[in-house]
């Protein structure tokens, strides 16, 4: 989990990367996401899989960013 500044918060998965710990690294951010308690605490402001075989960054479908390490430098 990510806190940023302004009080939102964001679900990272760390994978070594491949489309297969990709899809499983999804999986796991939206179960983790669906059974925070929204009452107490807002959604995630956004769930991101960071891997280090990614060619590029990207959102898939379901909402879920795809980062490779590399685009974490300053």
């Amino acid at each position: 989990m990510i806190h940023l500044r302004n009080g939102d918060y964001g679900l990272v998965e760390i994978k070594l990367g491949g489309d297969k710990l990709i899809e499983i690294g999804s999986e796991t951010l939206k179960d983790l996401a669906s059974i925070i308690d929204i009452k107490n605490m807002s959604n995630p402001s956004f769930m991101m899989v960071l891997c280090a075989k990614a060619s590029f960054a990207y959102k898939r479908d379901d909402d879920v960013y795809v980062i490779p390490i590399t685009a974490l430098r300053h």
